[in-house]
């Protein structure tokens, strides 16, 4: 079995039945990441098993400290063995140490999992930040009020979301450069 199709099933058996509408949202987030393939060349697989298991940290059989992005790393390290480079991505997925600060835990963040490439990190935001709940596409500013709006501007969630806010639209910017650059590069002249 292939990276992509062992985290799809993976995915799919931690998120579809507890949790429809986050299974419905990671794979619109891999949906997204795969439409990033022309800028990730041999990465493009390693993003998308990455985006389908980005909130597998929320199934309730794993999680254990209520922050998403360390429990999924911490269950795919663990229990799945699997590849290093997605556990990363997974752990540190949408400006997550912002949000571990907020939780009080970015130091077990920072010290169990290394950045991955910084162009991956950014294809990862920005795969999460233009889907909606539903798995549908949207803008990272419709993204960043539906999150400030559902969790509210003085929760944990909403604090970390408007501070990663300025991350977010960098990374979008990051992205949308480089995809326009592969676009004008395959033009016919």
């Amino acid at each position: 079995m292939g990276l992509t199709e062992w985290a799809y099933s993976l995915s799919e058996s931690m998120l579809a039945e507890p949790l429809p509408r986050r299974w419905v949202h990671s794979l619109g987030v891999a949906r997204r990441a795969r439409s990033l393939s022309p800028i990730l060349g041999r990465d493009a697989e390693l993003l998308e098993a990455a985006a389908v298991l980005h909130d597998v940290g929320y199934s309730p059989s794993i999680a254990t400290t209520g922050f998403h992005p360390l429990d999924g790393a911490r269950f795919l390290r663990d229990q799945e063995g699997a590849d290093e480079r997605v556990v990363r991505l997974v752990a540190h997925h949408s400006c997550a140490l912002l949000e571990a600060e907020e939780r009080g835990l970015r130091h077990e963040l920072e010290t169990e999992f290394e950045l991955e490439r910084p162009e991956l990190v950014d294809a990862l935001i920005v795969s999460d930040m233009t889907t909606t709940p539903d798995g549908g596409h949207t803008t990272p500013a419709a993204r960043l009020e539906e999150i400030v709006q559902r969790y509210g501007p003085d929760t944990i969630v909403g604090r970390f979301i408007q501070r990663a806010a300025p991350e977010i639209y960098a990374a979008t910017e990051r992205v949308e450069g480089r995809m326009a650059l592969v676009s004008a590069d395959t033009q016919p002249m």
